[in-house]
């Protein structure tokens, strides 16, 4: 038994994961176009008729751009909150708006085999959410958009035997880039976006008082991070921690333009 995952988009221009056990297959927002999706999964040898449900995180565009079109051409069901089912519900047929189940935060779900667990993340969108999902005796969550690291937060993700967290942005590189202002206090907000350096002291603690084996950095800005820039901050604060990076953590990237990599979590 075990549960499998994979990055099929991750960052500003569309975010989607693949979540499942062999009966169970869940996507965790729609942020690209089902035509992208659809064909994503084919690539990782699943089929988009099969999937049990979207799990949405919160209303922003590049998590649900491609949702109006997946409800309308898939039979699955949508599952969110009811605050975010209320910014998104004009944005689909009212035909499909059935095909949604509005659940109740801190209420697990169970899809198929695989037990879901919701929690509040710090992000400027309505009620932006975590998940962690839960399959024969092993966890995986999914922690991105989030501004700031709370104990709330550490604490649900603290089970984890694999974690997909955001690592949105160099401080430095925001700093002194051309985003104007406004944008970079927003980004570097309490509910905004995680840096590197933020994303390395979370993964630490959970590893030292957990049983974490794998992270997959997610959501890297285009303009103000680089993919081994964040590997190697992620790298270099938990070996001066005396962490070995080659031995007992495996530390991943997702990508904007590209699927990730496949894994199986037994």
């Amino acid at each position: 038994m075990a549960i499998n995952y994979c990055s099929l988009a991750s960052g500003s221009s569309g975010n989607c994961h693949f979540v499942g056990s062999e009966t169970t297959r869940i996507l965790v927002d729609a942020g690209m176009s089902h035509r992208y999706i659809k064909k994503a999964l084919e690539s990782i040898g699943q089929r988009i008729d099969q999937i049990d449900g979207i799990v949405l995180t919160h209303e922003h565009i590049d998590h649900i751009k491609g949702l109006k079109t997946m409800v309308k051409k898939e039979e699955l069901k949508v599952y969110v909150n009811r605050k975010t089912f209320e910014c998104l519900k004009e944005k689909v047929r009212e035909e499909d708006l059935e095909k949604f189940v509005i659940f109740e935060k801190f209420v697990d779900l169970t899809l198929g085999d695989i037990q879901i667990k919701s929690f509040e993340i710090l992000h400027d969108a309505v009620d932006p959410l975590g998940y962690r999902f839960c399959h024969g005796g092993k966890t995986l969550s999914i922690v991105t958009d989030i501004g700031a690291m709370t104990d709330s937060v550490k604490a649900n993700i603290l089970p984890s035997d694999f974690l997909v967290l955001e690592s949105n942005h160099d401080v430095n590189m925001l700093l002194y880039g051309s985003y104007p202002y406004p944008l970079k206090r927003r980004i570097m907000g309490e509910r905004g976006h995680l840096s590197n350096e933020d994303a390395a002291k979370t993964v630490f603690e959970v590893f030292k008082q957990g049983r974490l084996k794998s992270v997959v950095l997610a959501h890297l800005s285009k303009d103000n991070n680089m993919p081994e820039l964040a590997r190697l901050t992620m790298q270099k604060y938990l070996e001066e921690r005396g962490v070995d990076t080659e031995y007992e953590i495996n530390l991943d990237l997702s990508y904007r333009d590209k699927i990730g990599k496949v894994y199986r979590i037994v």
